[in-house]
């Protein structure tokens, strides 16, 4: 009986395999044209991982991925960021049409950009704008002006500082994508008075089961963390020092748009209590009508196949996006290429990291269009 349930499971695997030949090939195809590095991608459908496949450089600079390796997920800390302020509006703690000055005063003088120089808005931001990234924050030149862990350690005086710095329009008019989620992070901290983090990982990570998934590295943890491979047109090569977040066990300024570190089992638990409707080890985290309002769509663009939710883009057009994806979709991607989508109606996911400059949308794209063809 033991000889013919490792048959049965083999002729399994190798089934899989084939159906997605598509999928290794387009992980083989980045490192080969050195888009990425080593870099991982899964596929979950139905509560089980049909597809897992580590593809490694074997460069001699590179190191290879393992189930444990850490990856910087970026902006992928967004929609965990959102989710947290999920948990905030189901207990009554907040309403996303409050005022943020409400909870951080400084936010009441708030000065904002015209062709004529700058005023005092009319209007204030609201906790919708930063959900929506229609506050007129954008994401600044130079990496270390707002988002920084070496300019400071707490998230107070980092919001203290953006409410002294103009915003680019009035509040609520337009879509300009930014540092909203840092913002929020500092939110969090007024009303739960806690730490971002510690609230995070008692809300979030610790019923997720997602212990890898903090703002910082220990140095047994570095160990694990994989380095940055970048091609761009001055930089070919693989990196530590690009870090451009220190990751100090010590700073307490926890970006909730872009400081989390994350692997691929703890971002996959994430993905999985996303697509079973809120739900992770029976375990309701949000409800299934906090799901439906992060994904609604908040902004259109013209010529975009993709409309935007509280942080997520929704696929509104899969024809023009043409990529056989499923329409209403939903996902976000990180700076160093990291990648994931949720597709509801067939119960899966798809989940894709790596570590690799220059940030490319086309990877997820190539993604899901190498999934749905595998599946269809």
């Amino acid at each position: 009986m033991k000889i013919i349930i490792t048959s049965i499971c083999v002729l399994s695997l190798n089934f899989l395999t084939a159906q997605f030949e598509k999928v290794i090939d387009f992980q083989k195809n980045l490192i080969k044209n050195e888009v990425t590095s080593s870099n991982v991608a899964m596929v979950y459908k139905d509560g089980n991982i049909i597809f897992k496949n580590i593809e490694n450089s074997m460069h001699k600079n590179s190191k290879p991925i393992y189930d444990n390796s850490i990856f910087p997920i970026w902006s992928m800390s967004k929609p965990i960021t959102i989710v947290g302020m999920m948990i905030l509006k189901e207990r009554g703690l907040i309403n996303f049409e409050d005022k943020l000055s409400k909870y951080i005063p400084e936010f009441k003088n708030l000065k904002c950009k015209n062709e004529n120089g700058i005023y005092k808005c009319k209007n204030e931001i609201t906790l919708f704008h930063l959900m929506t990234h229609r506050s007129g924050y954008k994401y600044y030149e130079n990496p270390h002006y707002f988002t920084s862990t070496i300019k400071y350690n707490n998230l107070k005086d980092f919001a203290s500082d953006v409410a002294n710095h103009p915003v680019e329009f009035e509040p609520g008019s337009k879509y300009l994508y930014g540092i909203n989620m840092a913002i929020l992070g500092r939110v969090v901290e007024v009303v739960t008075k806690k730490s971002f983090y510690d609230f995070l990982k008692q809300e979030i990570f610790d019923p997720l089961e997602m212990y890898d998934t903090k703002f910082y590295l220990t140095k047994e943890e570095r160990k694990r963390f994989q380095p940055l491979f970048i091609n761009n047109s001055s930089l070919k090569g693989y990196t530590n020092n690009l870090d451009q977040l220190t990751y100090d066990i010590d700073n307490k300024a926890y970006f909730g748009g872009e400081g989390l570190v994350s692997t691929l089992d703890d971002y996959s638990n994430f993905c999985r209590m996303l697509v079973n409707d809120g739900v992770f080890n029976n375990e309701q985290l949000i409800s299934k009508e906090s799901l439906n309002i992060m994904v609604k769509s908040y902004t259109e663009k013209e010529g975009d196949p993709f409309n935007y939710g509280f942080s997520l883009f929704v696929l509104d057009n899969p024809k023009l996006d043409g990529t056989n994806s499923t329409k209403g979709i939903y996902g976000w991607s990180g700076y160093h290429n990291t990648h994931f989508w949720i597709d509801s109606e067939k119960k899966m996911f798809g989940l894709f990291l790596t570590r690799a400059r220059e940030f490319s949308f086309e990877i997820q794209k190539q993604f899901r269009q190498a999934v749905y063809n595998s599946i269809n």
